[in-house]
């Protein structure tokens, strides 16, 4: 059977810390679950292009912005699903089980993994425990929990928009119904966190949600974000 899963990775100066991401999905490559890695560049001047080289991924150049470049590697991937992976993010080691699993008896839905942060503040796991309850109760999985989507689904629902901010939660909103949390972990990145504090970029986080939902629009949220970090 060919390689269904293509991975696609937006990447904004990553080059230095995307390592772990894709050393995470050397075994599925070797075992032909992966068709193909597509890195979604907005706009790098780092060495991400040498990056992709080295490991024969294919870099989608575009404008930045994590929609737009989630779109973008779209367009390009070839495979009949989608898994979508922040840079800052690692799969855990039997990711790839549980995506065989998922395909295997959920064809038609999508899937998302559970959130855990790589920080040992104390602050860590309740966070990501909301996060992951926030995902089952509401539907509502961030894109830092990953997304696999089968490709009919994913052009059946819009696929990623290309607005500047609340991509991830646009897009499982459509998916409502269709949604699964995948038996494996994801660990990611909470330098975020750490630097602004986890209750000020929790609670930043939350009204930038219930803004969103009142209907304030992506590019307004996203100079707001962006002024208040």
């Amino acid at each position: 059977m060919t390689a269904p899963v293509s991975v696609v990775i937006p990447v904004l100066n990553a080059a230095d810390r995307i390592g772990p991401c894709l050393g995470a999905l050397g075994e599925a490559l070797f075992e032909g679950l992966i068709h193909e890695v597509i890195l979604a560049d907005g706009g790098s001047t780092d060495a991400i292009q040498d990056v992709a080289d080295s490991i024969g991924a294919l870099l989608v150049e575009t404008s930045p912005g994590r929609g737009k470049q989630l779109a973008a590697g779209a367009r390009q991937a070839r495979g009949q699903w989608l898994l979508f992976v922040h840079a800052d993010s690692v799969l855990g080691a039997d990711w790839a089980q549980a995506v065989r699993d998922h395909i295997r008896t959920r064809p038609r839905h999508a899937g998302y993994f559970h959130l855990r942060f790589a920080s040992t503040h104390w602050m860590a796991a309740p966070v990501a425990a909301w996060a992951n309850l926030r995902s089952r109760l509401f539907g509502l999985p961030y894109g830092d929990q990953g997304l696999l989507i089968p490709r009919t689904l994913y052009d059946q629902t819009g696929g990623y928009p290309e607005i500047p901010l609340m991509e991830d939660v646009a897009i499982v909103r459509r998916l409502r119904g269709h949604l699964r949390m995948l038996p494996c972990e994801i660990l990611t990145d909470a330098v975020r966190y750490e630097t602004e504090g986890w209750f000020r970029r929790g609670g930043r986080n939350l009204l930038t949600l219930i803004r969103y939902f009142l209907g304030t629009p992506p590019e307004k949220l996203a100079r707001g974000y962006s002024r208040s970090r």
